[in-house]
């Protein structure tokens, strides 16, 4: 038998895990959208804007965010 009780286990939502990451400094990065199909249309400097990843600036977002991944 257990000694006392222990907190539980916080679930992750995975939809949030697979499209946010945290950074070291604790920032949240995602891959913005608009990069799978009719690419043709759009132009060259804004298809090189999408490769970079981009950072949550909301504080009610991040919030947000940061409690669907508690464990980063």
């Amino acid at each position: 038998m257990r000694k006392g009780k222990t907190m539980g286990k916080l679930k992750t939502k995975k939809g949030v895990a697979k499209r946010f990451r945290l950074t070291k400094k604790g920032k949240i990065k995602y891959a913005p959208c608009g990069k799978s199909h009719l690419l043709s249309g759009k132009e060259p400097e804004r298809l090189r804007r999408l490769r970079r990843p981009d950072i949550v600036e909301a504080k009610k977002d991040i919030k947000y965010l940061k409690r669907m991944l508690p464990y980063g």
